[in-house]
């Protein structure tokens, strides 16, 4: 697989060419929506010339295409935003165009970030890298196929409520969601504002840290944003990890539950204490998450009403105007959580739904506090099975949804989750294991995933 070290010498033009020229010849697993050609080979130009210079000077990317960036429309991959050109940029977009690197395009995701397959795009469902009759995972599913394509050697994703990690392991790559307020969310559609992360995906742990080091620090355009805090650690000391053993049970398929015992069995080889430990309340963190993101969903996704910009249907009246252009623009999904998030939070079951799964939420937190004070990390697959295949869970949300079962705790807790490679299932399929830590332990996480990449 291509990383960022592979770019240190040629040409920025002939490597933005060829990495263009990938993106051309694997278009039927539909990972982008859009390419940046025209402004990519200007500024490798400007790279070969001197002009730009940097850490990643000539070194292409590709961004989700929830990222505001420049050279190609920011869609969502909603019909709503269609034709939506961007006044700005991302802050994690212009940092690392500040250091040199070159977006040559923009990522296929679930519409909105809402999915786990990148089957609700409204421009079609990205292909699986491994098989291409199975689902990218999602919601950043194009951002993860892009690179294992090794179309480019990184690429940018949001994570709510594992949108990264779980892509990442069903494409056999590195997914990093950091702590939540590490990079900020300025220029980033939004989605479920308590818990949106921008991280990125990369084909070594190595690649990760100089990537979140870049977009890691305080932005005074997102107030949540904390100061910059991410410092790359050269060696690992050997640290205390714990198994959830709730994320090891037999709903699990059984091919997840042996990587990820190799990749703990490798733990301990290296001289790690590796013991099982226990967090009750995992089982209600799905019931959590999903009355929480659809109310946070509802109230992101009001301002898209036909007005300001996007797509304007046809009415008489402006109800008309707001009811006939969310139709046409919002993906089933995308309706489905606006349904159960205004349903939440309306009168008479507020309290019953919305506040005590918050509350509930803040036992989640202490839950893990409380293991954090003995254990440096905790271990769990990143999700209960290898890709599944396209079209087989779409009638039934439900089973969707439980694709994310390993990962909203920590998007939940605010805490940083890295999905690695672990090896792969009878079928060849990727399958990932996913390293929690404390918040902001992310440079711990990604020491560890550094010092157990098998060469």
């Amino acid at each position: 697989m291509v990383k960022l070290s592979d770019y240190t010498t040629g040409s920025a033009v002939a490597h933005v060419q060829a990495a263009l020229e990938k993106a051309k010849s694997s278009e039927s697993y539909h990972a982008l929506l859009s390419l940046t050609e025209e402004r990519a080979l200007e500024r490798a130009a400007k790279v070969d010339s001197g002009e730009i210079t940097g850490k990643l000077a000539g070194v292409p990317f590709v961004v989700k295409d929830n990222f505001l960036a420049f050279g190609a429309p920011t869609t969502a991959a909603s019909k709503i935003l269609e034709n939506f050109t961007a006044p700005l940029q991302a802050t994690a977009v212009e940092k690392l165009e500040a250091e040199g690197a070159i977006c040559i395009g923009k990522a296929n995701l679930d519409a909105f970030a809402h999915g786990a397959s990148t089957e609700n795009s409204a421009y079609g469902p990205t292909k699986n890298a491994y098989d291409d009759t199975r689902v990218a995972g999602g919601s950043s599913g194009g951002s993860a196929v892009v690179t294992a394509l090794d179309i480019v050697p990184f690429a940018l994703g949001s994570d709510t409520g594992g949108s990264i990690r779980q892509p990442a392991s069903f494409n056999g790559v590195y997914g990093v969601k950091p702590t939540y307020g590490t990079v900020s969310r300025y220029g980033v559609v939004a989605m479920a504002s308590s818990t949106d992360c921008i991280g990125c995906f990369t084909t070594t742990a190595e690649d990760a840290e100089l990537i979140m080091d870049i977009m890691a620090g305080k932005d005074e355009r997102d107030m949540t944003t904390l100061p910059d805090f991410f410092a790359p650690e050269a060696s690992i000391a050997p640290l205390k990890i714990g198994v959830i053993a709730e994320s090891m049970n037999d709903d699990v398929d059984a091919d997840v539950r042996r990587a990820t015992q190799g990749y703990i069995d490798r733990l301990q080889a290296a001289g790690h204490t590796v013991e099982e430990v226990s967090l009750p309340i995992l089982k209600y963190t799905l019931a959590m998450y999903y009355i929480i993101m659809p109310a946070e969903v509802s109230s992101n996704l009001a301002r898209y009403d036909g007005i300001r910009y996007g797509l304007r249907a046809e009415a008489q009246t402006l109800a008309e105007l707001y009811g006939k252009t969310r139709d046409l623009g919002f993906v089933t999904e995308n309706k489905r959580r606006i349904m159960i998030g205004s349903y939440v939070l309306s009168s008479g079951f507020f309290d019953a739904y919305y506040l005590q799964a918050q509350k509930a939420r803040t036992l989640l937190i202490n839950e893990y506090k409380k293991l954090f004070e003995t254990y440096d990390v905790l271990v769990s697959p990143t999700a209960p099975t290898a890709a599944f295949k396209l079209g087989e869970n779409t009638g039934d949300p439900i089973k969707m949804y439980l694709a994310d079962i390993m990962t909203v705790p920590a998007s939940l807790a605010g805490l940083p989750a890295i999905s690695v490679p672990a090896g792969t299932n009878e079928a060849g399929l990727p399958i990932g294991v996913q390293l929690t830590g404390w918040r902001r332990s992310d440079a711990t996480l990604l020491a560890l995933a550094k010092s157990m990449e098998v060469n």
